[in-house]
């Protein structure tokens, strides 16, 4: 149990275990006589519109509502009781029409009646909306094509140790709008897969109204944004990542939902807590949207089909569930330092939520043993990440959110020769020992506007003067140096898995902003210009030919199978050296200083350079050379590691990084 791994639980044993036990009681509950969650769970075939007896057949749950109307291209978007919906009990309603009614690609809504009022409103389980061009209201439409998409790859998948590339679809174009799916997949999946990473992670696939919101302010959760293409080419996109041996994952939302109403699940039957909470706990401070009631048997099946079907109908490889933090805490974690383990076990969290977030991890297994599932939290709630048996919520990995904090104070707040490399080697390997978890130095929130990079931080304005190779700006040159051996430094001590943002693993020079009011609903800073890493007059080329040499790296020589091992570290010198497998990772911080013959206790053996950040082609100084070959001597060294009666020498040039691999 989680407690017994780590003693300071210990107190909170019996807030733990009530909490499992209620988790195993809402198991029990949901699959009845049944013997898995995700054999219980089916709602979508059930509300989904589908074909049944040679009919179509319409279904909603919407208990307050006094009638229901189907109103689209079936009917001129006239009220027509030949439309009308037939109360079946239990808050469901159903409408059945001939099969010649209703063909593929028709556009429809329902026309809601409840009590003292009525609206329009899509239903709750669509598979397809789409946004007229002109008044801009989304409208559901029927998706039945005459031929059903032919999956073509189907692989065994191992990602115990994901290396994952974060995209957002339209961003993939450099002109000034909205990419597709199938431009993705042409375009960009090559370029990934080429770089070395195995998942790639997508955010905004569910649909959305507003862009500007980056696919967070969900509206129909069951549809594939249509702003990128049809479900089928979405397939197609899924379908060719794993060919080229990526796992999909998507980022999904069911921390919130859109506060609209004609799109979304607000107020669907005219009551305010249909899936969500009432009054002020329904509607979160912060994001001015609504807050599910997880407490509801229908929002926990409803979340959970949700699940299932882009699992099934998708082969999605698992999820990220966004906002976590949202959900477990009353207060959305809003304003509150969790300096204490009384945070989280203080009776400010919702319980709810953290008994769904078990069974949704508990299904997803049952559905695919090998699909993981990452969780976007920040609190560190103790057992989030660890198994459901040892009373965790089951999530296989969460995201390392300090990390990314920690590299924007150190480089915001202090000079890089003021910083700590103690307390740099301590922040990045502190995490807990019963928990996987995913590093980055950024994600898209650190790209936000509002925001900067890390690069933009270290560069600033000169990025848009001297990022040519033919100039010789210092702050730029100090820039690169960095961006390498940050990443580099935060992917080497990564717990389990490795995340970048689209773009800046190549350094791209702008921040990221949607579509708005404020900037003229302009497209500028919504996409990525791709070129910059393929022209090989501009140093964007030798950021990027480094990232992939790291990440094969990581990859090829399964670096995050094992624990890192300091080795040596001085604060004074500015040097971090640790081991990690077969591999040693040596870092020179130093902004002016150079060390030759740098000593210092390692394993015995024989060590190939197989990357160093000076190289040439990676815009560096060639002060080093990949390919080196450097024996321990048997000796004993003065610094590092008392264990080794072994050392090494090495040239350690400043701001400069160096791998060797023990290859006898």
């Amino acid at each position: 149990m989680i407690f017994d791994s780590d003693s300071y639980l210990m107190p909170y044993k019996r807030v733990i275990t009530d909490r499992y036990q209620k988790l195993l009681n809402k198991r029990q509950d949901v699959i009845g006589k049944g013997e898995r969650v995700a054999d219980a769970v089916n709602n979508h075939l059930f509300y989904m519109l589908h074909q049944e007896d040679k009919e179509w057949v319409f279904r909603e749950w919407a208990p307050n509502a006094t009638a229901i109307y189907l109103i689209g291209d079936f009917n001129s978007w006239k009220r027509d009781e030949r439309y009308s919906f037939r109360n079946i009990g239990n808050g469901n309603w159903e409408l059945r029409l001939p099969l010649k009614e209703v063909k593929h690609g028709m556009l429809y809504r329902y026309i809601m009646v409840w009590p003292g009022g009525e609206g329009e409103r899509l239903p709750a389980y669509a598979v397809r909306c789409v946004q007229d061009e002109n008044d801009k209201s989304f409208s559901a439409q029927v998706w039945a094509p005459a031929k059903q998409y032919k999956w073509k790859k189907r692989y065994s998948r191992d990602f115990k140790n994901p290396l994952i590339y974060e995209v957002h679809i339209g961003m993939g174009v450099e002109e000034e709008r909205v990419g597709t799916f199938n431009e993705f997949r042409e375009n960009i999946l090559p370029y990934i897969a080429k770089l070395g990473y195995n998942t790639i992670q997508i955010m905004a696939l569910q649909e959305h109204p507003y862009y500007g919101s980056f696919g967070y302010q969900v509206s129909n959760f069951f549809a594939v944004s249509s702003r990128f293409g049809t479900p089928d080419e979405f397939k197609q996109l899924v379908d060719e990542a794993h060919k080229l041996g990526m796992a999909v994952i998507m980022d999904v939302v069911h921390s919130h939902a859109v506060s609209n109403e004609l799109e979304g699940l607000s107020k669907f039957d005219g009551t305010e807590d249909l899936y969500f909470h009432s009054g002020e706990r329904g509607h979160h401070p912060a994001w001015n949207s609504r807050c599910f009631d997880y407490g509801k048997d229908e929002v926990i099946f409803f979340l959970l089909s949700n699940l299932k079907f882009w699992m099934e109908e998708y082969h999605l490889d698992g999820f990220r569930f966004d906002g976590v933090t949202s959900m477990l805490y009353y207060d959305h974690g809003l304003g509150r330092d969790f300096c204490s383990y009384d945070a989280y076990y203080d009776g400010g969290q919702d319980e709810d939520a953290l008994v769904y977030l078990g069974l949704a991890n508990i299904m997803i297994k049952e559905l695919d043993e090998d699909a993981f599932t990452i969780a976007e939290e920040m609190s560190g709630m103790p057992g989030l990440a660890a198994p459901v048996s040892q009373c965790g919520w089951g999530f296989d990995f969460r995201m390392s959110m300090g990390v990314p904090d920690n590299w924007i104070k150190w480089i915001k707040d202090q000079k890089d020769e003021d910083w700590s490399m103690c307390g740099m080697y301590y922040e990045l390997t502190n995490k807990r020992k019963d928990e996987k978890t995913i590093s980055y130095v950024e994600c898209h929130d650190q790209a936000m506007v509002g925001d900067k990079t890390v690069i933009f931080r270290l560069i600033d304005k000169e990025m848009y003067f001297s990022m040519d190779k033919g100039s010789h700006n210092p702050l730029v040159e100090r820039g690169i140096a960095l961006h390498k051996m940050i990443r580099l430094v935060t992917v080497a001590t990564a717990g389990d898995g490795y995340l970048t943002f689209m773009g800046n693993e190549f350094g791209h020079p702008e921040w990221i902003d949607f579509p708005r009011e404020g900037n003229n609903w302009s497209h500028k800073h919504a996409r990525r210009i791709w070129s910059l890493k393929d022209n090989p007059e501009l140093r964007y080329m030798a950021l990027k030919d480094f990232d992939q040499d790291m990440i094969t790296l990581i990859k090829r020589g399964s670096v995050l199978r094992y624990a890192p091992t300091q080795l040596y570290v001085s604060d004074s010198q500015k040097v971090l050296i640790f081991g990690r497998g077969r591999f040693i990772f040596a870092l020179n911080f130093n902004p002016t200083s150079s060390f030759a013959d740098y000593g210092f206790a390692a394993p015995a053996g024989k060590y190939e350079v197989v990357l160093n950040t000076d190289e040439n082609e990676f815009d560096g100084f060639s002060r080093l050379k990949t390919g080196e070959v450097h024996f321990s001597i048997p000796s004993k060294s003065e610094n590092g590691n008392g264990k080794y009666d072994h050392s090494l020498s090495l040239y350690l040039p400043s701001r400069c990084a160096v791998v060797l691999k023990k290859i006898d």
